[in-house]
């Protein structure tokens, strides 16, 4: 069984070096990404299960990131954990897919039960696409008939 990739990307390398024993202590396989061009590559690159993203960053913020992730990878889920937050960039965060919305700092357990509950969306959601993919085969098959 593969484990689930998490991707930390946070300008603050002390914060994101800090939480990840604690994801690694979960099983979860941890990626991070010190900004924003950096969470792109990795995310054009490689299976992203879950990002935690920051939302101001020096080199591109966290909206255009989750704009940028959810076009190039749709299934990956992005929970924003922030120190920065305001009322309308967590509802643009939200209107962008995000799955959650979190200001810094946060408990650790909070934030791993947002992961877990963001792992068992993505779960639903490629079971729907796989469902969706075979239901057009079958149709497809026969039509073929």
């Amino acid at each position: 069984m593969t484990r689930n990739s998490i991707l930390l990307v946070d300008d603050e390398e002390a914060f994101v070096r800090s939480l990840c024993p604690t994801l690694e202590a979960e099983g979860y396989e941890v990626a991070v990404a010190l900004g924003g061009h950096e969470a792109l590559q990795r995310v054009r690159s490689g299976s992203v299960d879950v990002m935690i993203l920051d939302m101001l960053m020096p080199d591109v913020d966290g909206l255009e990131v989750l704009r940028r992730t959810r076009e190039v990878s749709p299934l990956t889920e992005v929970v924003v954990l922030t120190g920065h937050g305001s009322v309308s960039a967590g509802l643009e965060a939200m209107r962008l897919g995000a799955f959650d919305y979190l200001l810094k700092p946060c408990e650790p357990d909070e934030l791993l039960d947002r992961i877990r509950r963001a792992l068992e969306k993505k779960a639903i959601e490629e079971e729907r696409g796989s469902s969706c993919r075979e239901s057009a085969q079958k149709r497809d098959l026969g039509q073929r008939s």
